[in-house]
């Protein structure tokens, strides 16, 4: 006990001396140990937790990046969110992003045209100009509010403060990506890490004339809001805002097919280490600004742009141990403890092993030599092992069949595919102490309650001191308590208690999602918040005989089919889910489900679609129905308002159907006709 004491002690200390010296180096621009000390008292912690993994239960140094941003820095909500691009790493991804594009604009490949742009490793900005005039400079913060940094942005030399031209929109919104280059940064090297964190805590400056002394350079990529729109495609606008003096990226290119997709990612992966900055891919958009406009969003991305990431970076290490984590579906997760390794300028500890299947298709056993790859965020994995170096004594790995809460586990067959899931899971939900945490990391994340300061390093503690143990543990706390505690001040405890208070009224939808049912993510959780309404409804869900009623209508809704559906029965047919359901419920304020348009051209309407339309596809056409107010089934019903009839290939029997019903027809003609009055 002793000796746990001395090593608390120690990485605590050693902790304390990490925050001391990013204070230095993000906050005062006044460094007191050189680059490499820094690193070593880094690789030090990093050791201590790999080693004693009590420590992590502490605090982890991998959520230490940079300075924390200044209370003083106004809170602004952007016009258009700042959403994140999803990723592709190989041709496969890529194909499959434009078939995505080409079945919901219902086109043909060769007739999408694309701009591909260098991605840029910096620190994402967006500028609003009013009658040419520079008054908001905004961080991409959460992305849907960001910080005032507009001063720290005016040191940006190239940056214009106005913009002198007889054509500017009134009101233009320019998105950019700043950076420090590479020649630049060897000249501050010993004051920062990396030139992306420079770039980081040089906009986060609480003073402007510190982020002054910082050579911050900008590309500007991206449209945000403009009135009116005066630009045609993407190109258009970089073209546009170039001749304004504004920095745009001359390896910008105008794409026409997959062939020139594949011939640029090579051809700039091979330029990139000439580059005067960093760059980790290329982003490829629709250039055509209108079918941007039609693509939208889904929940957390664009569907007209993605992320085209380069080769991922390798290393070599040895497994140390191979253990089992448990998510919040239930799912038994392997992950190799592997000695600490860099890959792509992180230290790597942890690999994932995926499932069961991958570690018997692989032979993976515990002190293996393996070969792991990292390719932007996404959680390191198992490229292969070198059998060469395998111990002659090394056994295979047995999977678990048993969950670490004890109960049985199993793989479950899909209706679908009629094969066994290659994952095994446990079924007890809240009854399982693992799940159970894991949910309430998940009800506190950014995309669902949204509770900052209350993140995993939280949840573990207060688990450990049993503070919570349940969702609603969260809005009953004991602050007195949390008042003891190490490192809880005044000023955090308070923070939390607002965040807590501000997350206790919440959407229908944002509810549905928040309390992890498996298979219901935000695209299914909107759906079902339109089909419910209210919660008052949604609670119905709690009694079986009401429940059974449901789940035979919730088949009819279009997104929404016998998976997510045995899920929800399967949720709420356990009393323990119920219960805590429940208890959550009486300590939340949840507002009903808000029609999208009340005075749209199909308010209130109930529609289905049959056949195929010559000008959009099913998934537009859809977007463009609930855009108007209207809520998009999935079958025949007395439900039903209309049935729209596409042209081509029109299911007979649903027509039929509709008919016996009274059910108003609308022909695709006539459709076109009403969106267009």
């Amino acid at each position: 006990m002793k000796e746990k004491n001395e090593i608390i002690k120690k990485f605590k200390k050693l902790v304390s001396n990490l925050k001391i010296h990013n204070t230095l180096y993000y906050t005062g621009d006044s460094p007191k140990i050189s680059d490499a000390e820094y690193d070593d008292l880094k690789r030090q912690i990093l050791r201590l937790e790999t080693k004693y993994s009590y420590l992590k239960k502490i605090e982890s140094i991998r959520n230490i990046v940079g300075a924390k941003p200044s209370n003083k820095f106004k809170k602004v909500k952007h016009l258009i969110p700042m959403l994140s691009l999803s990723n592709a790493f190989n041709e496969k991804n890529m194909r499959d992003f434009l078939k995505k594009i080409n079945n919901f604009l219902n086109k043909n490949e060769s007739n999408i045209e694309l701009i591909a742009e260098p991605k840029i490793d910096g620190i994402s900005a967006t500028l609003i100009y009013e009658n040419g005039n520079l008054t908001k400079g905004i961080s991409r913060g959460d992305g849907y509010i960001g910080e005032d940094i507009l001063e720290n942005l005016k040191t940006i030399k190239e940056l214009p403060k106005k913009i002198v031209s007889n054509d500017v929109p009134e009101l233009l919104e320019i998105r950019c990506e700043i950076y420090i280059g590479k020649k630049d940064f060897v000249a501050i090297k010993d004051n920062f890490a990396n030139p992306r964190n420079a770039a980081g805590g040089s906009l986060r400056q609480k003073n402007p004339l510190e982020t002054k002394k910082i050579p911050l350079k900008y590309f500007a990529y991206g449209l945000g809001s403009v009135k009116p729109l005066i630009f045609k495609t993407q190109l258009d606008f970089l073209k546009k805002i170039s001749k304004w003096k504004f920095t745009t990226n001359s390896l910008s290119k105008k794409i026409n097919n997959f062939t020139e997709i594949e011939t640029q990612h090579k051809k700039i992966d091979q330029l990139r280490s000439s580059l005067d900055y960093d760059i980790d891919g290329l982003v490829y958009k629709v250039n055509d600004l209108e079918l941007q406009r039609r693509l939208g969003n889904t929940s957390n991305s664009p569907r007209w742009a993605i992320a085209y990431k380069f080769s991922a970076e390798k290393a070599t290490t040895k497994i140390k141990d191979i253990t089992i984590q448990v998510g919040r579906t239930g799912a038994l997760t392997p992950v190799a403890k592997v000695e600490p390794v860099t890959v792509g300028g992180v230290v790597v500890s942890n690999a994932t092993l995926h499932n069961e299947e991958e570690i018997v298709r692989k032979d993976i056993r515990v002190g293996d030599y393996i070969s792991i790859q990292r390719a932007g965020d996404v959680i390191p994995q198992v490229v292969s092992v070198d059998i060469s170096r395998r111990d002659k004594s090394s056994k295979r790995y047995i999977f678990p069949n048993k969950c670490l809460c004890g109960a049985n586990t199993k793989k479950e067959l899909s209706k679908s595919t009629n094969k066994q899931d290659a994952v095994r899971r446990c079924f007890k939900g809240y009854d399982c102490k693992f799940i159970a945490k894991e949910r309430l990391k998940h009800i506190v994340s950014k995309e669902a309650f949204n509770i900052d300061g209350f993140g995993k390093k939280v949840i573990e503690q207060f688990w450990d001191l049993n503070f919570i143990k349940e969702p609603s543990d969260i809005f009953i706390l004991n602050y007195n308590k949390i008042k003891k505690l190490e490192g809880w001040g005044e000023l955090s405890i308070n923070n939390l208690k607002k965040a807590i208070d501000k997350s206790q009224i919440v959407t229908l939808d944002k509810f549905i999602y928040s309390i992890g049912i498996r298979h219901i993510g935000k695209e299914n959780a909107k759906i079902l918040s339109s089909f419910f309404g209210s919660i008052k409804d949604f609670t119905k869900l709690f009694e079986s005989k009401n429940r059974k009623k449901i789940l035979i209508n919730l088949v009819d809704l279009d997104g929404i089919g016998e998976t997510q559906v045995d899920s929800i029965d399967n949720f709420f047919s356990n009393i323990t889910n119920t219960r805590i359901i429940k208890d959550l419920i009486d300590k939340l304020i949840i507002k009903n489900h808000t029609v999208k348009n009340n005075d749209g051209k199909f308010s209130n309407k109930k529609i289905m679609f049959t056949g195929g339309f010559k000008n959009m596809s099913r998934s537009e056409a859809k977007a463009v129905a609930e855009n108007n107010g209207g809520k998009v089934l999935g079958s025949i019903s007395k439900k039903l308002d209309f049935l729209i009839v596409g042209d081509s290939k029109p299911t007979k029997k649903k027509v039929d159907q509709a008919k016996q019903l009274n059910i108003k027809i609308i022909l695709e003609k006539d459709w076109n006709k009403i969106l267009n009055s």
